[in-house]
């Protein structure tokens, strides 16, 4: 396979953009002259707003202060970000790249809850918060307070399609020039690159991948059918072992039997846990063996990287993210791929800066702080 980025980012003005990139067709933008903008959040309720607010909070929905800042290019309008989109700028990439974010207030977030009070001495123009949080949206709006909902799950946990979607709230909210049209792009190219190189892959050669999405002495939860894991799992040509599993993201708790079930061929840990491949390796959380899985055995237990954010969700590391995981999961199949050059030729481009070393050495090996925060 040829290098994908140099071919991918030259073809993505001639792409016919779906969702967010698109956002035109569904409902007009408003110009930057207009003084407000009217939008339909992922709660399905019609918000008026500033048009190109300056100052913006985000509570509960984690991904979207980075997904906002590469959206503007800038980090200068969040002036409240929650604990643990905080811990992801200070570990990752983000608060180094646009520094202005590590000024961002997190003190409003109080544990698991929003002090609306503090809130409120932050003087926001919107504040975007889970949109199936219903008591918080109502608590915010009776203080006065312009809120968006913004759903992680409304697009059935499609990465692509919920991005887009992400985008084309905030396209019509700020109607600016951005970067996110060449990151959806190359995102669905390298997408349909993977699918395509996996598709011959038969059946039961398929690797079976597990995804730990917290995990500590206390309880084991991953990735069922109703998560991100889902479709990174397909997505690279695998299968998730959990797929079984119903319940949604956080109430997914399995037990070190179900995992001696499935045997997963490859474990993926996310950021938001401080577990560390080596935990499973040396046996090092709770009372659990690994000894005997085959992952483990095998030694196929990655920790997923951390760059502008933790790469499990949406955003802008999403398509540099498939190129990493498609070649772990299938190392012959992807072994001409160099993610190191990938990565640094990406972030040239997409926010013309030059990598180092030890910055991309940082990304796919990020450290367990990443997982600080309120993020359950």
């Amino acid at each position: 396979m040829k290098k994908f980025l140099a071919i991918l980012l030259s073809c993505t003005m001639t792409l016919t953009f779906l969702a967010g990139c698109s956002s035109s067709e569904k409902s007009p933008a408003a110009s930057p002259e207009t003084a407000t903008v009217t939008v339909i959040d992922h709660a399905d309720r019609e918000v008026t707003l500033e048009a190109n607010p300056d100052r913006v909070v985000v509570c509960d929905i984690l991904p979207m202060a980075s997904v906002l800042t590469v959206f503007l290019g800038s980090a200068e309008k969040l002036v409240g970000i929650n604990p643990a989109c905080m811990s992801a700028a200070k570990n990752g990439l983000l608060g180094e790249i646009f520094p202005e974010i590590l000024e961002a207030d997190t003190s409003f977030m109080e544990g698991g809850n929003v002090n609306v009070e503090k809130l409120l001495t932050l003087d926001p123009d919107v504040v975007f918060t889970l949109a199936g949080n219903s008591a918080l949206i109502g608590a915010l709006e009776n203080a006065g307070i312009t809120v968006v909902g913004i759903s992680p799950s409304k697009f059935k946990y499609d990465i692509l399609e919920t991005y887009d979607q992400w985008i084309d709230v905030l396209s019509q909210i700020f109607p600016d020039n951005s970067k996110s049209e060449e990151i959806s792009a190359y995102s669905k190219e390298v997408y349909e690159k993977v699918q395509a190189v996996t598709a011959g892959i038969p059946e039961e050669e398929r690797k079976d991948i597990l995804f730990l999405y917290q995990y500590d002495d206390t309880q084991m939860v991953t990735s069922g059918k109703n998560f991100f894991g889902q479709f990174w799992a397909e997505a690279v040509g695998g299968r998730n072992a959990a797929e079984e599993v119903q319940s949604d993201n956080s109430n997914a708790i399995i037990t070190m039997e179900q995992v001696y079930e499935w045997d997963p061929d490859v474990i993926f840990i996310t950021n938001f846990t401080p577990t560390q491949p080596d935990d499973l390796y040396n046996n090092a959380v709770s009372s659990d063996d690994w000894s005997s899985v085959t992952a483990v055995k095998e030694g196929n237990v990655y920790k997923m990287p951390l760059g502008s954010y933790r790469s499990y969700t949406p955003g802008a590391d999403t398509p540099v993210t498939f190129l990493w995981m498609a070649q772990k999961v299938y190392p012959e199949l992807f072994a001409d791929i160099d993610i190191a050059a990938e990565v640094r030729d990406y972030y040239k481009e997409l926010y013309g800066v030059s990598l180092t070393d030890e910055q991309i050495d940082r990304m796919y090996n990020p450290s367990s702080a990443a997982a600080e925060g309120d993020y359950r």
